[in-house]
This record gives C-alpha cells, structure tokens and sequence, in this order.
C-alpha cells in the first residue's frame, strides 16, 4: 500500500518510525566508549541505527538495558536492510553479578552454619 504514496511521503515515514524506534530503544550497544541504541534484539541478532553507526560492526560488543550490563556478545556478520545495521551473533554471554561456582550447590543447601557452642 506505500507504493502508491509520494516517495517523500514514503520517505517521511520511514524517519518517523526510525525516530520512534530510537526513542522506545531500552537496550544499547557499547563498543568501546560509543554507545549505540538498540531498535530491534531477537534471539541471535539485533538492528541498530545505520545512520548513527559504523558501516561494518564487528567483534565483542556489550548489551546494556538501562544501567545493567546483561549481556557480553561476540558479533561476526552485518549488514544494512531498510535503514538498519543487522548484527548477528557468534556468542551471546549472559552476564552474572556472582562467580561461577566450581561445585554442584544443592538447592535445599543452608545458606550458612552456626558456629557450636
């Protein structure tokens, strides 16, 4: 149905929903010092503005939802579609606010021990 608008029309259009996206964005991209809005993450990729980002965006990336670093990502292949850098992923790393454990912990497993007396 666009196909029959004006192409500054179409155009129009397409800057707002762009516009939209980056204000709804809650994820960003970090490189390095440069952050990046998030428009669109899925499963193993996500879209950013192509106007706001480097043409080729490759290598350890991370995710940030707000203030919280949730995710470390390794990105090995982008493209550009519709006004979106398209990023897919290699390795997506949830990131923890505890160390791993070197043991398998129980789940009935007491939090801590009273010393005796």
């Amino acid at each position: 149905m666009l196909e029959f608008l004006p192409k500054e029309v179409r155009e129009g259009l397409e800057a707002a929903r762009l516009r939209d996206l980056r204000k709804r964005a809650k994820l960003r991209v970090q490189v390095g010092e440069a952050v990046f809005p998030v428009l669109r993450f899925w499963h193993d990729g996500f879209a950013l503005d192509a106007s706001l980002t480097p043409a080729q965006l490759r290598g350890l990336v991370d995710i940030h939802e707000g203030p919280r670093h949730i995710f470390q990502c390794l990105i090995v292949a982008t493209s550009i579609e519709n006004g979106e850098l398209v990023c897919d992923f290699k390795r997506v790393t949830p990131v923890s606010d505890k160390a791993p454990l070197d043991y398998w912990r129980p789940e009935d497993a007491p939090v801590g021990y009273l010393p005796r007396n």
